[in-house]
């Protein structure tokens, strides 16, 4: 045991209860940026590309000399609010330094669009599909990597089946592979209603986050939900996402099968490589089950993240790591392995 001196001797070496001897003048408190999903990414150029359905946007980030991965948005967002955080995550900025992204908008969609004119008519999923062979023809690429996420992945897979030698591989998120059914037949044409008489209603509003989230956000991640909530009542183009809704609503089926015969080849598929991913609170966790089902099992994988409903806002380093690996799978080792 000390004596009472060397006590003493010791409490006078320790920093007083009042912190006197620490200088904390000069440090400054540094609060994150607040998240927005408006444009903030200097590296990205848009711009504009014509096709028999009028102009379309189309951003590009990274070297147009390196091999291209093309994206689409789902519903109610636009290549800034569906893709610009994921592809700006620390682990994908570095992976995509050995990609250039195409990521293109669906018409109207694109932040700051005016409305499109009354008499305007939208494409159909088919002719949306068809688009991107123009932008490809646009920009001289000869094969894409796929990465869609909703609406934009259905509008994927049905380019990838009409031209499956201009497609690489695909990372297909929440992919519908059948025609819409009752319940979102009538939940999307309440929708329509009130977003060409009324604007982003509160329903409308509820709907999407439905849509994007699933179930139990709040609980989960509540400044987020209140990001996408402003974006959908402030940023939206109501209009024009009727149009869109309206377009992705009256979609085929994709009429795609899976050969029970290894003998037989089938051509009712998406031959390449596709990688099915889902959130664990998604609703759209039977689309992707049964676009699994129809895929041929040797170049498909399902998955599903867990704690998530947007996977790529939720979990943004399991999908890259996801995608990083798939893409090594398909002969990109170089280009996604850390140096």
């Amino acid at each position: 045991m000390p004596s009472s001196a060397e006590e003493t001797a010791l409490l006078g070496t320790m920093p007083s209860d009042s912190m006197d001897d620490i200088e904390l003048k000069n440090i400054q408190l540094q609060f994150p940026t607040a998240r927005t999903l408006s444009r903030d990414d200097t590296n990205t150029t848009e711009e504009q590309v014509m096709t028999e359905k009028g102009s379309i946007l189309v951003a590009i980030q990274g070297d147009r000399r390196k091999p291209a991965i093309m994206s689409f948005h789902d519903i109610g967002l636009n290549y800034i609010a569906n893709f610009q955080a994921f592809f700006n995550y620390i682990d994908m900025r570095a992976l995509l330094e050995n990609f250039c992204v195409y990521h293109v908008n669906a018409p109207g969609q694109e932040e700051g669009a005016p409305a499109l004119p009354e008499d305007y008519i939208y494409p159909t999923m088919d002719e949306l599909a068809d688009m991107l062979n123009i932008v490809m023809a646009h920009y001289n690429l000869k094969s894409v990597i796929g990465f869609g996420v909703g609406a934009g992945a259905n509008i994927l897979a049905r380019f990838a089946l009409n031209y499956p030698n201009k497609v690489e591989c695909m990372c297909l998120i929440n992919c519908a592979s059948t025609q819409a059914g009752w319940i979102e037949w009538g939940y999307q044409k309440m929708n329509l209603r009130n977003l060409r008489a009324k604007g982003m209603t509160e329903g409308v509003r509820d709907y999407l986050m439905w849509h994007h989230f699933g179930k139990g956000t709040d609980e989960r991640n509540h400044d987020l939900v209140e990001v996408y909530k402003q974006y959908f009542e402030r940023h939206v183009q109501p209009v024009n996402l009727a149009l869109f809704i309206d377009s992705y609503i009256r979609r085929s089926d994709l009429s795609i099968s899976r050969e029970t015969d290894p003998g037989k080849k089938n051509d009712n598929t998406l031959r390449m490589s596709v990688m099915n991913i889902t959130g664990a609170f998604s609703p759209h966790i039977d689309d992707t089950v049964t676009l699994n089902g129809r895929l041929d099992p040797t170049n498909s994988t399902w998955m599903k993240i867990q704690d998530c409903g947007m996977v790529l806002e939720e979990q943004p380093g399991k999908v890259c790591e996801a995608f990083r690996l798939f893409l090594q799978g398909q002969g990109y080792g170089k280009c996604v392995t850390p140096q």
